[in-house]
């Protein structure tokens, strides 16, 4: 009977352990189930108040928790105009949700607004220096944002090196179109910072349509091709309501492909759909799960949608998953 108890005991530490919605285990496995949640504290400061389905007004972080989301994203703009996305927003809300037991991803644009696949805007501060100046600019601006992050007992799960930087960041420096190995150099740059600080920190390299395989297999291998090293090849998916079983189904097919040709983890770093489609939004994001979660040697680290808590339109934004009274939609049961 000892022996067996023995046993039983090894046995046990495998096996996953629940503790309210996030899962865990012995061996360090985790699944990101994810929000982005840069806009937030904005929101909160215009007085937006957060509800569960029964309509009990609740912390919005606290709510997201009870839904199953157990990871944060967090934007970062260099400076922006009025302060948030920018560094001292950032921490206020990395060491809140940190707090509440959720992994923070923070998410470097590089730019003092929006970077995504039509612009890669250098910051205002940075526009007139040299490749080599600019290129120690990323790194220095990296290292601030995450040693600050430190002092405030924050450690970031991942860190992306650009936000959904199809061709590149920083333009025209960046480009990856017109300089490879300039993008690649500035690639370097980020990660080795982040190694700097946080040794143990994950980065990303992430790229819209993850249905793409063309584009990923170009931008990664321009990047292997100059020497770039990074931990996690992310992606973006936003398909319609009448595609995304397709849109789903090419994901999965260059997620291994990804795996296999570049060795990497993968994480999709953010989905959403019109927020008057919860029920087509949850089967989407459900089978996605599933599908990420199917990567072999647990490769798939998770799935995040881009801000749920949005509603009523917040800046014309019609892809959350909060209802026009600010109660989350059926979308968010994918989730748990």
């Amino acid at each position: 009977m000892f022996l067996f108890g023995v046993l039983f005991s090894l046995l046990m530490l495998n096996c996953t352990k629940k503790s309210g919605n996030t899962e865990t285990t012995v061996a360090g496995d985790f699944f990101a189930k994810g929000a982005d949640i840069g806009w937030l504290s904005e929101m909160e400061s215009k007085g937006i108040k957060f509800y569960t389905a029964g309509g009990e007004q609740q912390d919005c972080v606290d709510l997201l928790k009870q839904l199953g989301i157990n990871s944060i994203r967090l934007r970062v703009w260099v400076n922006p105009v009025n302060g948030w996305c920018g560094k001292q927003d950032v921490i206020n809300q990395a060491v809140r949700a940190t707090k509440k037991g959720m992994k923070v991803l923070i998410d470097f644009h590089y730019s003092d607004y929006w970077a995504d696949p039509g612009k890669q805007n250098k910051p205002a501060a940075w526009k007139s220096l040299s490749f080599p100046d600019l290129n120690a600019a990323l790194g220095a601006h990296t290292r601030d944002v995450l040693n600050a992050l430190k002092s405030n007992n924050v450690e970031p799960a991942w860190v992306q090196i650009g936000n959904e930087i199809n061709d590149g960041l920083l333009w025209d420096d960046g480009r990856a179109s017109r300089n490879m190995a300039q993008f690649a150099s500035l690639v370097k740059t980020g990660c080795a910072a982040t190694k700097e600080v946080f040794p143990q920190t994950k980065t990303i390299i992430h790229v819209s349509n993850g249905y793409d395989n063309g584009l990923f297999r170009w931008l990664f291998d321009g990047l292997m091709i100059n020497g770039a090293v990074w931990d996690v090849i992310g992606m973006s998916l936003y398909p319609s309501v009448n595609d995304w079983k397709l849109k789903n189904e090419q994901c999965l097919a260059n997620m291994l492909d990804m795996m296999s040709r570049y060795g990497k983890e993968i994480m999709i770093a953010e989905v959403g759909m019109p927020v008057d489609q919860p029920a087509v939004c949850k089967q989407f994001i459900s089978d996605l799960i599933a599908k990420t979660r199917s990567l072999p040697g647990n490769k798939g680290l998770g799935v995040f949608y881009w801000e749920p808590q949005c509603y009523n339109g917040w800046q014309g934004y019609l892809l959350g998953a909060f209802d026009n009274r600010g109660r989350p939609t059926e979308a968010m049961q994918a989730f748990q």
